[in-house]
């Protein structure tokens, strides 16, 4: 207000009111590199604040955005979520799942347990999760946030995952003292063994969600690497 004031000043010394249309050249086009369609906002970009930029500093406020753009993608008739801890399983979900809309798609970073309930509770009938080999053991623990402060990988699981993916039992056990869950990953890459390690893994994950998590949807999971490329994706009605 205090710039229109300034710029219209001498039209509002002789009592004339002032039309003010506010737009962005190529607005429609930059929106398209935004999360904005996700969120409902069609046909340009958001302006907020004094800058036009949004950042979740806090865990609130990630949390926040996540539940938002769950609640977009029911509000749009949506009745499937690819859940992906950043932005390279993103990429790799969106490339496996191009049949879906983009408003499908959700960052949902550590937060599990808020992204599941949303889901649910937004009656969600299929939930895919995209994550690479550290976040996904982590799933697999039941770990309800997967941040790196709120608990350490299991390595007595990640062992276990490559016992079932048939790694000799010195790299087994090897793989039981490692700090890293990417240690195995690497390790078994080397011995051709990154698919039935990844899906012995999401078995495991899809396991623990539905206990965590029960409800009336179909889970799949998408194990990718850490280029952002997928190794396996494992629907639950595949597991005994």
């Amino acid at each position: 207000m205090e710039n229109l004031s300034t710029a219209g000043e001498a039209l509002l010394a002789d009592g004339d009111g002032l039309e003010v249309t506010i737009s962005v050249p190529g607005g429609e086009a930059i929106a398209r590199k935004t999360l904005n369609a996700r969120l409902g906002i069609l046909g340009g970009i958001s302006i907020l604040g004094t800058t036009g930029i949004v950042r979740p500093y806090s865990t609130a406020s990630f949390r926040a955005s996540l539940v938002q753009a769950v609640q977009v993608a029911a509000a749009q008739g949506e009745d499937t979520l690819v859940f992906t801890t950043g932005g390279r399983t993103e990429r790799c979900a969106m490339g496996e799942l191009p049949e879906l809309a983009q408003v499908c798609f959700v960052q949902m970073g550590d937060f599990v347990r808020a992204a599941f309930r949303a889901a649910i509770d937004h009656g969600m009938r299929r939930i895919i999760v995209g994550a690479m080999v550290g976040k996904l053991t982590k799933i697999a623990q039941g770990l309800p946030i997967t941040h790196a402060g709120r608990g350490e990988v299991d390595r007595s699981l990640v062992a276990e995952a490559a016992a079932e993916a048939g790694a000799p039992p010195d790299l087994v056990s090897e793989i039981g003292s490692a700090v890293t869950a990417r240690f195995a990953a690497e390790r078994l890459r080397t011995l051709s063994l990154a698919v039935p390690f990844h899906r012995a893994l999401a078995a495991h994950a899809i396991r623990s969600l539905r206990r965590c998590y029960p409800g009336p949807y179909r889970l799949s999971v998408l194990a990718c690497d850490f280029e952002g490329r997928p190794i396996a994706r494992v629907e639950e009605d595949e597991l005994v």
